[in-house]
């Protein structure tokens, strides 16, 4: 089993006991040292701030030190989702569905790589985005290089 699904085995009941949901673990050598992400949002799905982070962080610190699940030394980062996380599991998109989104794909789909609309569906295989003028596109998840919430400024 890799590091990130034990952690996320161990801490998953503590995270969500206190109202959060924890939607990843990543445990990847950043600029030499080994760290310990932890992304989470607040139940009702908003975006977790810094006070919920260190919240968080100070609750699953000993039980990490307790199961010592990683035996090198590591750093331990509690971050809230952002808004422009990537669309990667199912509850990412459940979470964006009727939201405007940005699909970068692989390879051209009808002469184009990129394309923005409103999720409408999907399931395990694709997904069907609503572009400008009511047109329906089916994209299969395969396809997709990168799949974003649309932020407007």
């Amino acid at each position: 089993m890799k590091t990130a699904d034990t952690v996320d085995a161990l801490l998953r009941p503590l995270v969500e006991g206190m109202g959060y949901n924890l939607d990843e673990v990543e445990y990847q050598k950043e600029q030499g040292n080994w760290v310990l992400t932890l992304y989470i949002e607040r139940e009702d799905g908003t975006a977790a701030d810094m006070n919920d982070c260190e919240k968080v962080s100070r609750a699953v610190d000993p039980a990490l030190d307790e199961a010592d699940p990683i035996k090198e030394a590591y750093y331990l980062s509690v971050s809230s989702i952002g808004l422009d996380r990537p669309l990667k599991k199912d509850r990412d998109f459940q979470r964006n569905l009727g939201q405007k989104v940005t699909v970068k794909l692989y390879a051209p789909l009808e002469k184009k790589k990129e394309y923005t609309g409103v999720l409408v569906a999907f399931t395990a295989e694709g997904f069907t985005l609503e572009l400008e003028g009511g047109k329906a596109l089916i994209i299969l998840r395969k396809d997709a290089a990168q799949i974003r919430p649309y932020i407007e400024f």
